[in-house]
């Protein structure tokens, strides 16, 4: 008797983000990842390491760059502190993330020291 074909390897699912102002990006980003990363939300479940495809638009940017990243931890529904349902993706250590990750920061700038409170850790 044969063995049965192994299962097929799910495909990550695909989320496009477009983040429209430089508040909602502060809010979203993750900078204690140590590759980068950004909150997503959304009320689909998810599980910590699910691999996804993320299609993400910053402000005042037309082009929108492709991240293949893992999710990195969860935000139920109903979270505490008013944090919105949603994931945090963690960019994948790539030089098309480091990049991404830089171009964040920049538009960022001086607020990624800013004490107001974000969607994330």
């Amino acid at each position: 008797m044969s063995d049965p074909a192994p299962s097929p390897t799910p495909r990550p699912s695909v989320i496009q983000l477009a983040i429209k102002e430089r508040a909602a990006l502060f809010a979203a980003y993750i900078p204690a990842f140590t590759n980068g990363g950004i909150f997503v939300p959304t009320t689909r479940e998810y599980r910590l390491g699910e691999d996804v495809y993320l299609l993400l638009s910053l402000p005042e940017d037309t082009q929108r760059y492709p991240i293949a990243g893992k999710v990195a931890w969860v935000n139920p529904p109903h979270a505490g502190g008013d944090r919105k349902q949603g994931v945090g993706i963690h960019f994948p250590k790539e030089e098309k993330s480091q990049e991404l990750k830089n171009k964040i920061e920049f538009i960022l700038g001086k607020h990624l020291s800013s004490d107001r409170s974000t969607q994330t850790l």
